[in-house]
């Protein structure tokens, strides 16, 4: 009987933890207090940091004259970042919508040309297929941007807001994800 009692009391000691720490969720004091409800999940902050990383490596590979491996690298991060961000349905869905086609051909015809080490031509076919692809979340980034202090100015410009208005199709589509 004592031992029964005493995995009962730790039972509910457990579950009583277990619930308070499901409860009250530490977010620090400076962020807002809507934050818990639309937590991101473990998947999407992996997806994050390859896409990071895939930038950064597409930039050496830029930098350092067109290096094909880096440039490789910074693909194959860029697109498993994409994945684990947006999910792979989203991800297979974004890639084979039939009025993107032109886009989604010359970007991964443009990652079939940096493979083959052929990085220049490689990188602007790819640079079309960003541009065609994700062109529709420039004007959102751009609207984005305004408030911060260096390039909050620079986008507030009546000609560059002009420009950011009709890049991608403009704001009139359906959004691109």
């Amino acid at each position: 009987p004592h031992r029964r009692h005493l995995l009962s009391s730790i039972h509910i000691h457990i579950q009583y933890t277990f619930k308070a720490s499901i409860e009250r969720k530490s977010v620090p004091s400076f962020l807002p207090s809507f934050l818990p409800s639309i937590m991101v999940s473990d998947n999407t902050k992996i997806g994050s940091g390859l896409l990071f990383l895939g930038c950064i490596f597409l930039g050496l590979g830029v930098l350092f004259f067109f290096d094909p491996a880096l440039l490789a690298l910074g693909d194959l991060l860029f697109l498993t970042g994409l994945t684990m961000t947006i999910g792979f349905s989203r991800t297979v869905r974004f890639f084979s919508r039939r009025d993107r086609m032109r886009g989604i051909i010359s970007f991964f015809g443009g990652i079939v040309l940096v493979m083959m080490r052929w990085p220049v031509f490689g990188m602007i076919l790819q640079l079309y297929g960003l541009i065609y692809l994700f062109g529709q979340f420039f004007p959102i980034l751009s609207q984005a941007m305004q408030n911060t202090p260096v390039i909050g100015s620079i986008l507030s410009m009546p000609a560059v807001q002009q420009f950011f208005a009709g890049f991608g199709g403009g704001g009139g589509g359906r959004p691109p994800v």
